[in-house]
């Protein structure tokens, strides 16, 4: 009887938490989803409300820059007045943006909708990592849960160009926003009823104003340069201007943050090196993936003359790879040869993922160029998401959990946009070198396979960086006390 009864709250609450876990990522899926079913309706988009080329890049770059400058604040707050509140409310925020921007009568009414769109997804996002480390305490469990986000965080992409096409065909613009709405709303009454409420730290010390301040305008101002530089440049006014005013904030904000007594971020966040580092490798992971999946995307439908439909469908042998190696096998492989032997492997096959990509022709067919670069891609970034996700969050304390959500969040945002800066910079000014003395659709070709020859070039960095940085110390300092001790004897 008493067995029994024991049994029935543990039942509840490994059901709760799953519930949990599927709920924040639904949260998650609608903000991958957003950039790419966007992008397929902006054609749409311009024609109804009269956009300008120049004006039609706010409908993506107003939610970016809301979305990554506001990832450090929000996970801190979520810390400070709890996790399911900050996810709640962002839940709400995001909603009710996707309402607006539905509705949207004219360019300026978007672009405002669309920022506080950026808002909301920032709030949800800071949190939902670790909201999932602090429910899932076991390192199989975690590493289960780690690999369900990490399969709607990637495989968004692919579906978004599917709904995409499929909203915008059949019904109109409008509805890739408006498809948000019953979502979000059965993800807050859900969120409300299973996520478990936490208190936070509290706001007893005051908040840190000046801090929260200069650190989001601090992300945007290098979030901005860094989209400018597809319309200006890299060495133009607008991008170093703001890209150095950038730098001068967060140098700003760093010098307050150790003086006072209640900063927004605690420097000690800084001291984690799993934390840091794997951030770092994450980022340049995302900045070479980048190419594949946006420049790809530009070859099949401006090359291959694919329609939105028939691209994402391209992509499925990614999205689907991801999604079983999500069941348990990349749990598996971490438990079984370890975290570093396999995100590098998986690197180094998303490596070979680019370079087949990089073959690309004017008539390469689907099958096997392309499917094989999308699978490959879909192994390399299925087996090296988790463990980084596990690396990085694994020292964290748990009063700090919001935070380093917030920073590894950040690090695939900045890393996504600077691989979309980077890589189309490299892919049209290669173009343009060619079409001297090449056709069009060649010179074309020839761009982007530059760009994926280079992405390829950044994970092959990344794979270096993860060697350096987040090999275990432990070995490494026993062999230096080993020799000590020879030298001692010896001496």
């Amino acid at each position: 009887m008493t067995v029994a009864s024991a049994a029935v709250p543990q039942s509840s609450t490994d059901n709760r938490r799953w519930a949990t876990l599927a709920i924040v990522c639904l949260a998650q899926l609608m903000i991958v989803l957003d950039v790419t079913i966007v992008n397929v309706a902006l054609p749409a988009i311009q024609q109804d409300l009269h956009f300008s080329q120049g004006n039609l890049t706010w409908v993506v770059n107003a939610f970016l820059v809301s979305f990554g400058s506001l990832l450090l604040l929000a996970g801190r707050l979520g810390d400070l007045v709890g996790r399911k509140r900050v996810f709640l409310a962002g839940l709400v925020t995001f909603t009710v943006a996707s309402l607006l921007c539905g509705v949207a009568p004219s360019e300026g009414a978007l672009i405002g909708a669309r920022f506080l769109q950026g808002i909301g997804a920032a709030a949800q996002a800071s949190v939902i990592l670790a909201i999932i480390i602090t429910e899932f305490h076991e390192a199989v469990e975690r590493a289960r849960a780690m690999s369900a986000y990490v399969f709607v965080s990637v495989a968004g992409g692919s579906i978004g160009l599917l709904a995409g096409g499929l909203l915008t065909q059949a019904l109109s613009w409008h509805w890739v926003f408006f498809v948000n709405i019953p979502i979000g709303v059965a993800a807050f009454a859900l969120g409300h009823l299973f996520i478990r409420g936490d208190r936070g730290l509290g706001l007893g010390h005051g908040v840190d104003w000046l801090g929260s301040f200069l650190v989001t305008t601090s992300l945007m101002s290098v979030i901005y340069a860094i989209i400018e530089t597809t319309s200006h440049g890299w060495a133009s006014i607008e991008v170093l201007g703001f890209g150095g005013l950038g730098a001068a904030l967060m140098a700003a904000f760093l010098a307050l943050e150790a003086r006072i007594d209640n900063p927004i971020m605690p420097l000690r966040i800084l001291q984690l090196r799993g934390l840091l580092n794997a951030s770092l490798v994450r980022g340049l992971l995302v900045t070479g993936m980048y190419s594949s999946f946006f420049l790809g995307t530009l070859y099949l439908e401006h090359v291959r003359h694919y329609s939105a439909l028939q691209t994402g469908a391209a992509f499925l042998p990614w999205t689907l790879t991801v999604a079983v190696l999500s069941q348990g096998i990349t749990a598996w492989l971490v438990d079984r040869f370890g975290s570093l032997r396999v995100l590098t492997s998986g690197m180094a096959v998303a490596i070979a993922g680019l370079l087949v990509f990089a073959t690309i022709g004017p008539e390469t067919a689907f099958f096997p160029t392309i499917f094989f670069a999308c699978f490959a891609l879909g192994l390399g970034i299925g087996t090296a998401f988790m463990p980084l996700l596990t690396l990085a969050m694994a020292d964290v304390p748990a009063e700090d959990a919001g935070l380093g959500s917030g920073i590894t969040s950040l690090s695939q945002q900045i890393g996504g946009a600077l691989g979309l800066a980077v890589l189309s910079t490299i892919a049209a000014n290669h173009t343009k070198a060619l079409s001297d003395d090449h056709g069009a659709v060649s010179a074309l070709i020839g761009g982007y396979q530059l760009a994926f020859i280079v992405g390829a070039a950044v994970i092959g960095t990344a794979i270096v960086l993860a060697f350096w940085l987040l090999a275990p110390r432990e070995p490494q300092e026993e062999l230096q006390l080993t020799t000590f001790e020879i030298e001692e004897r010896a001496a």
